[in-house]
């Protein structure tokens, strides 16, 4: 027997505008139709909406629609494999996190200086940071940071604390949108790095926020999972082991 639109909908605690929304952009598929021609959703459709519901806290909804479109197209391996590049970005901003970490721990003990002396282009900026230009000049017109400016040529100049700041933004560069990465990135935009106490505990927090999200993303790995059984792509895979 088929649930009826309202039912489902409190089931998941979303409107029913929301889940007619999730229909018509091929997040869920089709309804069904009843005798009187009203939409009647099955248990398929609530793997769908579990799957939903786990996977876009933990890797966003640009990538959980790419993967639930893979999925209704029978492209299993391909929307296998975007989840995957998500998982290991995550796995390299924690990396870069570690090394940061270790930076300002040899900057508390003494170990290493700062040169906020030294000026660098955005070129040199973009080369020692290996974030874009672009994303470096996006991010200072986002107020993240402030830039001094050539008095020969208007140029903007970076030195050290810049550096430090543009590679802890590049560490949320693929957070999922939130209040809480929102606070993080103000943290970032306020943070002063003569105050290195500072800075080492917002890295804790920023390191805080990474493993809450590899435990979200286990969360709709699961829900992921259950959907491909529910759609018989995990049987078809074990008949061919």
């Amino acid at each position: 027997m088929g649930i009826r639109p309202k039912k489902l909908a409190s089931k998941y605690m979303i409107s029913a505008n929301t889940l007619r929304n999730y229909e018509a952009k091929g997040l869920i598929p089709l309804a069904e139709r009843s005798a009187n021609g009203y939409r009647m959703y099955t248990e398929r459709h609530e793997a769908y909406l579990a799957c939903i519901q786990a996977m876009a806290p933990a890797f966003g909804m640009e990538v959980t629609t790419k993967v639930l479109h893979g999925l209704q197209k029978n492209e299993l391996d391909d929307a296998l494999w975007v989840v995957r590049e998500r998982e290991v970005m995550l796995h390299r901003e924690k990396t870069s996190l570690d090394q940061l970490v270790n930076e300002f721990q040899s900057y508390a003990d003494g170990t290493q200086a700062y040169d906020f002396k030294q000026r660098f282009s955005i070129h040199e900026a973009s080369r020692r940071t290996g974030a874009p230009r672009s994303a470096i000049r996006y991010w200072e017109k986002s107020g993240l940071f402030t830039t001094e400016r050539d008095p020969n040529n208007e140029y903007r100049l970076y030195h050290e604390a810049h550096l430090l700041k543009i590679r802890m933004i590049q560490v949320l560069q693929s957070s999922i949108y939130s209040e809480e990465t929102v606070n993080l990135k103000q943290s970032i935009a306020l943070l002063e790095f003569q105050n290195m106490e500072h800075a080492m505990k917002l890295a804790e927090s920023i390191r805080t926020y990474l493993h809450k999200t590899i435990k979200l993303q286990m969360r709709g790995l699961y829900f992921l999972y259950r959907l491909i059984r529910a759609l018989g792509f995990a049987e078809t895979t074990e008949a061919h082991s």
